[in-house]
């Protein structure tokens, strides 16, 4: 898995060849439990409207990973009156999940270690194993962008 630092984020899908259609989702969540929930079950049934079924593994990942990305935005990119944007981006041979939040505050760039008695702390870690590679980025006005990329090679 890689990671890059923002001067080297790589734009979606330009490395990839196949299929050049580009299918693309966006919106705007409140920044809650129930607005990550949301955003997780509508990433799933926008894979499926896009031909991988809710039980494909690329589906299942995607699914994963907009879980953790928006459920950290929730708990530490939170700013009271915003919300959380999630956008989905499904490329040639490449899914890439972007969460947007209003704090400036970025993720670390390697993933924490866990101890086992941690209950919790494995979010980033997840999201380091499941993607082929993932970031954060400054987003203007305010705030950030944490995205990851999966390879869409099932479809």
């Amino acid at each position: 898995m890689t990671t890059t630092t923002p001067d080297e984020e790589p734009q979606p899908g330009a490395a990839h060849s196949g299929n050049t259609e580009t299918l693309l989702f966006t919106m705007r969540f409140t920044s809650s439990a129930k607005g990550a929930r949301l955003a997780r079950k509508l990433a799933v049934r926008r894979m499926e409207e896009w031909g991988w079924p809710a039980a494909s593994d690329l589906s299942c990942t995607v699914s994963l990973l907009v879980g953790e990305l928006a459920a950290n935005a929730v708990r530490h990119g939170r700013v009271p009156g915003r919300g959380f944007r999630l956008a989905l981006e499904a490329r040639g041979d490449v899914v890439r999940i972007e969460v947007s939040d209003a704090s400036p505050v970025r993720p670390p760039a390697a993933p924490p270690s866990p101890s086992a008695d941690d209950e919790s702390g494995r979010g980033l870690l997840l999201v380091d194993i499941l993607a082929t590679r993932w970031g954060a980025v400054p987003r203007d006005p305010v705030g950030k962008t944490v995205w990851a990329e999966v390879a869409a090679l099932d479809h």
